[in-house]
C-alpha cells in the first residue's frame, strides 16, 4: 500500500500495437469496424485524431503494421486502416509481460488503497476491461476506483460457481454444425465430385481441399456432402467453419462435444477421461498426446460410440459408420492448431474418424510422404471452371445476348464468382468481384509480392524465376505464401500466373506498367538459348521428328533465326545418319 501516487506512462508505440493486438480478430477482414479507423484508434489511445498517422508512420516503416483501405460497418465512405502484421504480433506479444508489470493504484472494494500490476488490475476490480483501457484510465484518473461506472457493470460476484470442470463445454454446441451450410447451385464440378466419392469410398483418412479465394471451395464439398447425408444415415458430421480467433482448446473442446462427452453433473459422460487433457486453469497446458490417446481409445470403442455417437445405427449397411470432421478455411488455425492436426490425423488413421480440411493455402502440418507414399491424404487442388463448364452455365443465363464463352473464360479464369455475378448484372468484369480479389488477396500481399505478380501479368508464357526474382528484387526461391495459395503455379518451362489475378492485374495502367513491360521483355529476350543441349543433333539415337521440335523452338525465339541455315544442315545430316544405321 502507498500513500503517493503513482505516475504511470505507456509510449504511444505500445498504446497503438496494444490496441491492434485487441481488435486482430478483425485482420484481413473485407468489413470491419471504426476501431481500427483513425479515429477508434484516436479515441482508445488518447491521441488526437490528425496525430494518429504522425503516430502510426515509424512503426510502419519497422514492418510492424501494414495499411489498407476497408469498408466500415455503418459507414458509406470506405476508410482507410490498419492492422498487425506477424512481425508486430511477435513484438508486442514480447513486450506484453513488461507492460502487464506496470504498477498503478486501486481501491478493492472494501476502499484500500492497494497498488497492484495492471495485467491483475480488472480481475482485482470484477471488471471486464482491457490491459489498455486500464492502463489508459490509471493515466488520466491516477487511481482505479471498485464500482466506478466508468469501468462497466461488475463481472463477478458471490453467487456464481466457481470456475472448473462444469463449464469447460459451455457453449460448444453453437460453434459447429452437423450439416453443411446450403449453398447455391453448383456448375459443372463432375471431376471434382467423382474425386470426393473415389476418396469418401477408398481408405485414406483425410482430403485437403484448396484453391484460392471464391473458386468454389465451400460450395463444392457442402453440396457433396449434404447429398451424401440425406443417402448414408451411418454418417454423422461436424462442420466446424474455422475463424481467425479460434484457438487450438476450442477446437478441441468442440469435437469432444460432438462425440458425446458431457461435464455437467448427473448428465457427465467421459467413460476416458479426455476432459482431464484440456487446461483447467490460465497456467495449465493442453496434452495434445494424451488427448490423441485417450480419445483414440474412445473412437475404438464400439459400445460407447453406439451408445452416444451412433444411437440409430443400421445393423446391416452397404457403408461403414464414419464420423467426418470438416474444417472449412483451415488456414486460420493452422500454424496455432499444428499439433492438434497431425494428432487428430494419427487419430483418423485408427478410427471411424475421417478428416475433410478446406483450405486457401496448401497445408504444412503433413508431408509430402502422407500424401504420396503412406496414403494417408488426398488432395484436391480447386482451379476456375473449364470452358466448358462455363459454356453450359451461359447457356442457362436468361438472357438475349449472352456473352461469348471464351471470352469469359480468358478474362476471369473460369472463376466462379465472377461468373455468378455475371449472370446476376450481366458485366463479365464485375467491380464487386475486382474489390473481392483486392480485399482477400492482393491487399495483404507484400509489396515485392505485389510486384512480381504484377511482372508476371504482362508476361505471354511462363517465366523463369532467375528473370523473375531480378526484376522483383527477390532473393531466394519463388514465395511459398503465393504458391501455396495457388496465386502461382510452378511449371518446368518457369511460373505462371492464375487468370483471374492476371485480369486484375492488367487493369492497371500507367508508366509503371510501361517500365515494367520493357523490363519483362528485356529479360526474358536476354536469356541466351543452347539448343543443342537440348538434343545432340548427330546421335544414332535421335529421331528426325525431335530434331524438328528444336526447328520449332527456333520459330519461337527470333533472335537467334540467323543460325537456321547451319541447323538445317544439322538436321540433314542427322537424318541421312539415323536412316544409315
Amino acid at each position: 500500500m502507498t500513500d503517493t501516487p503513482l505516475r504511470v506512462s505507456l509510449s504511444v508505440n505500445d498504446r497503438v500495437l496494444l490496441h491492434l493486438l485487441e481488435n486482430d480478430h478483425q485482420a484481413d477482414h473485407f468489413i470491419a469496424t471504426s476501431a481500427i479507423t483513425r479515429p477508434g484508434i484516436a479515441e482508445a489511445c488518447g491521441l488526437h485524431p490528425p496525430n494518429v498517422s504522425r503516430a502510426i508512420r515509424p512503426i510502419l516503416k519497422q514492418g510492424f503494421v501494414s495499411e489498407h483501405t476497408r469498408q466500415i460497418r455503418g459507414e458509406d465512405r470506405r476508410q482507410k486502416t490498419w492492422q498487425l502484421t506477424p512481425l508486430g504480433r511477435d513484438e508486442i506479444k514480447n513486450r506484453m509481460p513488461s507492460i502487464k508489470k506496470t504498477k498503478i493504484l486501486i481501491r478493492n472494494r472494501e476502499g484500500e488503497m492497494l497498488e497492484v500490476s495492471a495485467g491483475e488490475a480488472a480481475d482485482r476490480l470484477d471488471s471486464n476491461l482491457s490491459l489498455l483501457q486500464v492502463l489508459m484510465m490509471a493515466i488520466a484518473e491516477g487511481m482505479l476506483q471498485y464500482g466506478d461506472i466508468r469501468l462497466g457493470r461488475i463481472e463477478k460476484g458471490d453467487n456464481l460457481p466457481p470456475p472448473g470442470r462444469l463449464q469447460v463445454l459451455a457453449g460448444a454446441h453453437s460453434t459447429y454444425h452437423i450439416r453443411a451450410p446450403d449453398t447455391r447451385t453448383v456448375h459443372g464440378r463432375e471431376e471434382e465430385k467423382s474425386e470426393l466419392d473415389q476418396w469418401y469410398n477408398g481408405r485414406k483418412s483425410a482430403l485437403v481441399v484448396n484453391g484460392i479465394a471464391g473458386c468454389g471451395k465451400t460450395t463444392l464439398v457442402s453440396h457433396w456432402l449434404n447429398a451424401r447425408l440425406d443417402s448414408e444415415t451411418n454418417l454423422r458430421v461436424m462442420y466446424y467453419p474455422c475463424q481467425p480467433w479460434d484457438t487450438t482448446i476450442g477446437i478441441a473442446t468442440s469435437i469432444l462435444h460432438r462425440l458425446g462427452i458431457e461435464s455437467k453433473g448427473s448428465m457427465e459422460w467421459d467413460p476416458y477421461r479426455i476432459l482431464e487433457t484440456l487446461p483447467m486453469s490460465p497456467s495449465a497446458k493442453f496434452d495434445v498426446d494424451m488427448y490423441r490417446r485417450r480419445l483414440t481409445a474412445y473412437l475404438t470403442d464400439p459400445e460407447k460410440l453406439r451408445e452416444r455417437v451412433f444411437e440409430s445405427l443400421e445393423e446391416k449397411s452397404k457403408t461403414p459408420p464414419y464420423i467426418l470432421l470438416v474444417l472449412d478455411d483451415v488456414h486460420n488455425v493452422e500454424d496455432e492448431a499444428k499439433h492438434l492436426l497431425g494428432s487428430l490425423l494419427q487419430v483418423a488413421d485408427q478410427t471411424p474418424l475421417r478428416m475433410l480440411l478446406i483450405s486457401r493455402t496448401a497445408l504444412s502440418f503433413y508431408d509430402r510422404r502422407d500424401v504420396h507414399t503412406r496414403g494417408l491424404i488426398d488432395e484436391i487442388s480447386l482451379r476456375g471452371l473449364s470452358l466448358e463448364e462455363i459454356e453450359e452455365w451461359i447457356a442457362e443465363f436468361e438472357s438475349p445476348s449472352p456473352p461469348e464463352p471464351e471470352e469469359v473464360h480468358r478474362m476471369t479464369g473460369g472463376h466462379p464468382l465472377a461468373v455468378e455475378l455475371l449472370e446476376m448484372y450481366g458485366n463479365i468484369v464485375h467491380g464487386d468481384w475486382l474489390r473481392f480479389l483486392d480485399e482477400e488477396i492482393l491487399d495483404v500481399l507484400p509489396e515485392q509480392h505485389r510486384d512480381l505478380l504484377s511482372y508476371l501479368s504482362l508476361a505471354d508464357r511462363p517465366v523463369k524465376w532467375v528473370a523473375l526474382a531480378k526484376l522483383s528484387g527477390i532473393e531466394g526461391t519463388p514465395p511459398s505464401e503465393l504458391l501455396s495459395r495457388g496465386i502461382i503455379t510452378e511449371l518446368e518451362e518457369g511460373l505462371w500466373l492464375h487468370e483471374a489475378m492476371r485480369e486484375r492485374l492488367l487493369r492497371e495502367v500507367g508508366p509503371v506498367m510501361d517500365e515494367r513491360r520493357k523490363a519483362l521483355k528485356k529479360a526474358t529476350k536476354s536469356r541466351n538459348y543452347n539448343f543443342n543441349s537440348y538434343v545432340d543433333l548427330t546421335s544414332r539415337q535421335n529421331h528426325p521428328s525431335v530434331l524438328l521440335q528444336l526447328l520449332g523452338q527456333l520459330l519461337v525465339h527470333c533472335e537467334i533465326i540467323p543460325r537456321l541455315e547451319f541447323l538445317l544442315l544439322q538436321i540433314y545430316q542427322g537424318s541421312l545418319d539415323y536412316y544409315r544405321h
